[in-house]
C-alpha cells in the first residue's frame, strides 16, 4: 500500500472510531448518572432486608388511613420501624399463640420448612376495597375447571385452577368463618415447590387491607389461623 493509501486507511479508520469513542463515553456517563439516581442505597439496602428484633416497644404507623401501634418484634425489617404514613408493613407472627420474634425462636422465624409455624402478614394500602366474596366471584371464579367446586378437607369447598389460567398450579379453598367467607389459594407441592404456602387477601378498614400466608402443612388450621390474624390486627389497630 501506498503512503497515500496508508492515510486514506487511516482517516477512515479515524472516521468511525471518534464517534464510537464518543457513544461509548456517552455510555457510560449515562449509566452512572443512572446508577446514581436510581440504585438503592447501602442504608436502603439494608433496610430492606429482613431484619427481626426481639425489642417490644411500639411502633406508630398509618396504613390506608388507619393507625396502628405495633411492638417491634412484629415487624420484619428495620426500615419499617421508624413509624409514620406508610404504603405497606410486612409483619409475622408465631403458631399458636400469635406471638412476635424472640431470639429463642429465631431458628423458626428464618425457617424456610415445610411445617414452619410461621404466618406472615401484610398490611397494606389499597385502594380497589374488594370484599373476599367479591374477590372470589369477580376473580378467582373465572379461572375454575368446575365453578361448583367439590367437598374439600378440613370443612372447605375446594375448587382447581384452570391449566391455562395465571393461578395454574393452585388449588382455591373457600369456607366460613362465622359470617364472613375466608377464601385461600395455595400453591400445590411439587419438585420446584417442596414448601408450598396458602394465602388470603382480605379488608380491613378504610383503604387498609391485610394479605397472610402460612404452609400448607397448616392447612387444618385455617380458622385459628383467621382468628388469629384477627385478633392480632385489631389489637394493633389505634381509634376504632
Amino acid at each position: 500500500m501506498t503512503r497515500v493509501g496508508e492515510e486514506e486507511a487511516i482517516r477512515e479508520r479515524s472516521g468511525w472510531l471518534i464517534p464510537l469513542a464518543v457513544f461509548a463515553a456517552t455510555a457510560v456517563l449515562s449509566g452512572a448518572v443512572l446508577i446514581y439516581y436510581l440504585a438503592p442505597t447501602p442504608a436502603a439496602l439494608i433496610g430492606n432486608r429482613p431484619a427481626p428484633t426481639a425489642k417490644t416497644d411500639r411502633v406508630e404507623l398509618s396504613v390506608g388511613g388507619v393507625n396502628f401501634s405495633v411492638p417491634s418484634n412484629y415487624i420484619r425489617y428495620r426500615a419499617s420501624r421508624k413509624g409514620g404514613m406508610q404504603n405497606q408493613v410486612a409483619l409475622f407472627a408465631m403458631l399458636p399463640d400469635f406471638r412476635g420474634y424472640s431470639d429463642a425462636d429465631a431458628q423458626l422465624f428464618s425457617s424456610n420448612a415445610a411445617d414452619s409455624p410461621i404466618v406472615y402478614i401484610l398490611l397494606h394500602d389499597e385502594g380497589l376495597k374488594l370484599s373476599e366474596q367479591d374477590r372470589f366471584q369477580r376473580i378467582y371464579l373465572g379461572y375454575a375447571a368446575d365453578s361448583h367446586g367439590h367437598r374439600g378437607p378440613f370443612g372447605l369447598t375446594q375448587y382447581a385452577f384452570r391449566d391455562d389460567s395465571g393461578y395454574r398450579g393452585e388449588d382455591l379453598f373457600v369456607g366460613r368463618f362465622g359470617t364472613r367467607m375466608v377464601v385461600l389459594r395455595c400453591v400445590r407441592r411439587s419438585d420446584s415447590v417442596p414448601s408450598p404456602s396458602c394465602l388470603r387477601e382480605m379488608r380491613l378498614a378504610h383503604h387498609a387491607a391485610v394479605s397472610y400466608r402460612f404452609k400448607r402443612t397448616q392447612l387444618s388450621r385455617w380458622r385459628e389461623i383467621a382468628s388469629g390474624v384477627d385478633t392480632l390486627m385489631h389489637s394493633f389497630m389505634r381509634g376504632k
